[in-house]
């Protein structure tokens, strides 16, 4: 086991890097007046991770879609009891969710954190699986598909991401099919568990009112050193030019509903972090509520306030998309277009600009008071894009309005975009 210590000079904080023996990662920050403790145990395991292989392994295994969010629902359960019921002991609150790339387990406490400590290290580290219980959440899991389906949001969005991409495995829905659910089983899961359930492709985050020995007894004492399975997925090379430029579809809803996209080349690390953080403040620039087109679409009721902007980055992927509803999705799109040339040409003010990146700072400073946003805001975002927690601090004090106008110019290409509208069912 090694220590190390990060530290922003400029903020006067810090947190530790622990490099357990058993293959683990784990951040500490111990926040000091705190009452409550924050913690995560995350492995690097999320939807794309559907075709793969393991050191030593000449083929690829690919299993079905949904399979990481079944697990996550399923490690939830032991032969005993439910995780749940075990921290209605220690008074934790306790979750887990699935995304694209990680699966995380968490719980935020005011009492008995080295209590709750324990259970989460232990139940995430023993799986069972019957095809019983397979059987039993088939059901659970079927209508949780079910009412992603009856969303026109979630169509919009998965759309378009169709519609952008061809072959990278985003297009992926992380509950999967229930034609693809139907097809799991005990060996299967166990199969997943054991090629990424590595505590070499996990990590552990705990932030609060937390003493930084006993979380390292308890790792010690708890933690099942394992063999570095050294599972790498299979992203297939996505191809720069747009899947298809549009793609419309029909829902039971009162307006149209848009999302436009704009496909980018990937990154990694600092950069990706940088790049994200630059098209983000791009986007709110020119979109955002204080936007000249943003009040020009109002006052022209081809908007309303569902009107907004995102901007996604993962392994292989990078895209922004601007969303919301409209009678006139298509001229949505050629405003929207028209202010982003305008952008790569005049760039930007300078006070909106400042008046843009300060407030974006002054809410990360807000979130250094706040065990949860500490936990999974800054150490296990970090710890899966594989950059330090302060990273997108120091991005945002050094950002300039030409890094944004750079963005937008190197990003934001109207060739490469396509757009997703859902219109009304007649």
């Amino acid at each position: 086991m090694n220590k190390e210590i990060i530290r922003d000079e400029a903020l006067g904080e810090q947190y530790s890097v622990i490099h357990h023996s058993s293959g683990l990662d784990i951040y500490i920050w111990k926040m000091e007046g705190y009452q409550t403790t924050d913690a995560m145990f995350v492995t690097k395991y999320g939807s794309f991770n559907t075709t793969f292989r393991s050191a030593g392994e000449k083929d690829y295994t690919t299993v079905p879609e949904g399979i990481a969010h079944f697990l996550e629902h399923k490690l939830f359960e032991n032969e005993d009891c439910t995780a749940i019921a075990l921290y209605a002991r220690t008074g934790a609150d306790a979750n887990a969710y699935t995304t694209f790339d990680h699966t995380a387990y968490l719980f935020s406490c005011s009492q008995n954190w080295d209590k709750s400590l324990e259970i989460l290290l232990d139940f995430v580290q023993q799986p069972y699986f019957t095809q019983e219980s397979i059987d039993k959440e088939l059901g659970i899991i079927g209508q949780e598909i079910r009412m992603c389906l009856d969303s026109p949001d979630r169509m919009c969005f998965f759309n378009l991401l169709k519609a952008l991409y061809s072959k990278h495995p985003i297009m992926i829905d992380v509950v999967g099919t229930e034609e693809s659910i139907a097809k799991i089983t005990p060996e299967l899961l166990y199969s997943c568990y054991d090629r990424f359930y590595d505590l070499n492709n996990m990590f552990l985050a705990i932030a609060g009112n937390v003493d930084e020995d006993k979380v390292i007894e308890i790792a010690d004492r708890l933690l099942r050193k394992c063999e570095d399975r050294k599972t790498e997925t299979l992203i297939p090379e996505e191809p720069r030019d747009v899947a298809q430029k549009r793609i419309e579809d029909t829902f039971p809803i009162g307006l149209p509903l848009f999302s436009i996209g704009f496909k980018a080349p990937p990154f990694e690390g600092e950069e990706r972090v940088k790049k994200n953080l630059a098209c983000m403040v791009a986007m709110e620039l020119m979109t955002g509520n204080l936007s000249p087109l943003y009040n020009s679409l109002l006052e022209q009721r081809l908007v309303n306030q569902t009107f907004g902007f995102d901007v996604m980055s993962r392994d292989g992927i990078f895209f922004a998309s601007i969303s919301g509803e409209s009678t006139e999705p298509d001229k949505v799109y050629e405003l929207c277009v028209a202010e982003i040339e305008k952008a790569k040409r005049e760039g930007f003010d300078e006070r909106h600009f400042e008046i843009i990146r300060k407030a974006l700072y002054a809410a990360a400073i807000r979130e250094l008071s706040s065990p949860e946003m500490v936990c999974s805001g800054l150490l296990a975002n970090s710890a899966v894009a594989g950059v330090d927690a302060f990273c997108q601090i120091r991005a945002l004090r050094d950002l300039t309005s030409e890094d944004c106008r750079l963005a937008v110019e190197q990003l934001l290409d109207a060739k490469y975009s396509a757009i997703s509208i859902v219109n009304p069912k007649q």
